[in-house]
């Protein structure tokens, strides 16, 4: 008989998935969560157990259109959604302050994205205080049915103790500090052995030749040092010298394995997190003035146009003339500039005699050959961005004294435009022969981000002087017009800035890609072994061109593409921390500052109030209320908001 069509089918229906992104909260407790299916907004009141970063399931919210004009706001128009489960935890440990609640000890995570107080035992830990800076190992997390619940595993300290602001962004991070004995053990056992490399063939002696560091005054690892010589017709020889770490830190050795996990070194306002153990960042690999070291060394000639040809690149014994800081240089390199060349070896007080005069000249032909190299790069399509960088300066009790301001000039861009030569040499070196290898890539930004950038930079006037159609299409000779245009107004560091945010990470990949903003075909990270271990991964893809193949090369090789993916996302972790790190300083040196007025520059305005950015490159915002008694709207294409009553407005670049 056949089956009646208002007859319910017996098959099981395959349920509808849900759609699955990690989970974004922000201080109010609202949340953001990035899909497949797009971005959902996720009210406080519907993010249930979930912690910041754990990966979720969603469901959008009925009735979404009824949502409240604050909800609306924070949202931004996207679709509201609720938490339907935690699929997988990011955080298997909390840090918090501890307080002493009979029979619990109570922790209250530091993280204000982290909105449940983690229950452990004081039986468990009687020796926690009250106001301990702890780590709470997770070994239930919060239902309706109970509340989180964990075991303490580390004080950090005691709250309100000098450095425990910058431990808590250590931890937050889980950030490692401890090497394991097997590594330190490792590292106890290297002894300076240069002169043995003098004994062995592969490596070339270049102890006689002129070179030197020139590193920031606080530098405390020297990993790269420079010579050149002229050729008299016109062509120089650059020479960039790398430690050679990887001769002391074999693939699959405990050194190896605890830097590849650690994949940078992490510097921080108040201290440095190396890569690798001391014994070898600040002594045996560091190329010290007067000490014979390993190097791996790149010679390259620059002709009067910038174009690089004759590279070579092979292991070497040096031994550096002098450490230079960078205020030094530039003090050398400017009065050589202005003809006063007494002056110009007078001002490298830490070299005597002749030795001062020559690598004061030096300084003018490495000067001259970075502004080949750059006007090159710029000609290909390379992009320059103006920016400040606020380093916190601290007394010896970690308390802000100051802030400085660094920004690029001579001696720091001859410095970098020689490491972007040797980069790109090793690169295609590496590339042509076809050795696997780890690139530094960087993709071209997207139109639709570029595009964004057009009714801003109308406002300021420069559809006049640049096309802003081709900006749009991430053309990079436009995007260079912009920025030159920029240099001097007062728009510059915003241009600069809001320019900076639509650009694409750069990041690691184990194939040859273009990097878009050095305009370059081939870039590979070589000149850094001691602090980013794909430099260390280069060194060893260089020496197997060179010196043959070691035995665990294809164990190595096989590795790159976890290695590439690895050092990216620990590059990312490294840089927030360091920010954060000086954000916190900067906030606590401010402080002896309310009440004061400053100068500063709108960066950015939203329907809740103007974010504005002190000239010491401190960021807050201004609620709407502090603006005016009036109401102010918001114009999303111009950056503007602008009072309803009095029509009073602030836009960006704008000064307050």
């Amino acid at each position: 008989m056949a089956r009646s069509r208002l007859r319910k089918s017996n098959t099981r229906r395959t349920p509808r998935a849900h759609p699955r992104g990690v989970l974004e909260l922000c201080g109010g407790g609202f949340g953001f969560v990035q899909t497949a299916e797009g971005e959902f907004f996720i009210p406080a009141s519907k993010v249930a157990d979930a912690f910041d970063g754990d990966m979720v399931e969603v469901t959008r919210l009925p009735g979404a259109s009824q949502r409240s004009s604050r909800s609306a706001i924070v949202s931004n128009n996207r679709p509201a959604a609720r938490v339907v489960r935690v699929l997988s935890r990011a955080h298997e440990c909390i840090v918090g302050r501890y307080e002493v609640a009979e029979p619990f000890g109570v922790v209250v995570p530091e993280d204000p994205r982290i909105k449940h107080d983690i229950f452990t035992l004081r039986s468990d830990a009687p020796h926690v205080h009250n106001g301990d800076i702890v780590r709470v190992r997770m070994t239930v997390y919060p239902s309706r049915r109970e509340p989180a619940q964990g075991v303490v595993e580390e004080v950090l300290g005691h709250e309100g103790d000098v450095g425990i602001d910058v431990s808590l962004i250590v931890a937050r991070h889980k950030l490692e500090t401890h090497f394991g004995s097997a590594a330190l053990q490792q590292a106890g056992e290297v002894r300076e052995d240069a002169e043995d490399a003098l004994l062995d063939s592969r490596y070339v002696d270049l102890s006689k030749r002129r070179i030197f560091t020139i590193d920031p005054d606080d530098a405390k690892d020297f990993d790269d040092a420079l010579s050149i010589e002229p050729f008299g017709d016109g062509r120089l020889l650059l020479g960039v010298h790398i430690a050679d770490v990887s001769h002391y830190v074999p693939w699959g050795s405990p050194l190896d394995i605890e830097a590849r996990r650690r994949a940078t070194s992490v510097y921080l306002v108040d201290r440095v997190i190396p890569m690798l153990p001391e014994q070898l960042s600040n002594d045996v690999c560091s190329l010290r003035p007067g000490r014979l070291r390993r190097a791996m060394t790149v010679d390259m000639v620059v002709d009067p146009l910038g174009n690089v040809s004759h590279v070579k690149a092979y292991p070497s014994v040096i031994c550096s003339a002098a450490r230079l800081t960078y205020g030094q240089a530039q003090s050398s390199l400017s009065a050589s500039l202005r003809g006063d060349l007494e002056g110009a070896a007078d001002v490298l007080e830490c070299l005597r005699g002749s030795l001062a005069s020559d690598v004061a000249s030096d300084i003018v032909l490495l000067h001259e050959a970075a502004e080949a190299l750059h006007e090159n790069r710029v000609k290909r399509g390379g992009i320059d961005f103006e920016s400040v960088e606020a380093k916190v300066a601290l007394d010896e009790g970690g308390r802000p004294l100051g802030v400085d301001l660094r920004v690029k000039n001579d001696a720091t861009s001859l410095v970098e435009e020689a490491m972007i030569a040797a980069n790109e040499a090793v690169a295609r070196l590496l590339r042509d022969q076809g050795v696997a290898c780890i690139y530094r890539t960087h993709e071209q930004p997207a139109p639709a981000d570029m595009a964004e950038l057009k009714p801003v930079l109308q406002e300021f006037g420069y559809e006049k002087h640049v096309s802003l159609s081709a900006l749009a299409s991430g053309n990079p000779r436009a995007i260079q017009r912009v920025l030159s245009y920029a240099k001097g107004r007062r728009e510059e560091y915003l241009v600069s800035m809001l320019m900076i945010r639509t650009m694409k990470r750069a990041a690691y990949q184990d194939r040859c890609a273009p990097h878009f903003g050095l305009a370059s075909n081939a870039y590979a990270h070589f000149t850094s072994p001691i602090r980013r271990y794909p430099d260390l991964v280069v060194h060893r893809m260089l020496k197997a061109l060179i010196g043959g193949r070691p035995e665990k090369f294809d164990q190595e090789k096989s590795a790159l593409p976890w290695i590439a993916e690895h050092s990216s996302d620990m590059e990312r972790i490294a840089e927030k921390a360091a920010r954060e790190s000086q954000e916190v300083k900067l906030i606590e040196y401010l402080e002896r500052f309310v009440g004061q007025t400053f100068s500063a520059t709108v960066s950015g305005v939203a329907t809740y109030g103007a974010y504005v950015r002190l000239d010491n490159t401190a960021e807050g915002l201004i609620p709407c209320k502090n603006l005016g008694s009036e109401y102010f709207a918001l114009d999303p294409v111009q950056h503007r908001l602008t009072g309803q009553d009095t029509g009073a407005s602030y836009r960006l670049a704008q000064r307050l």
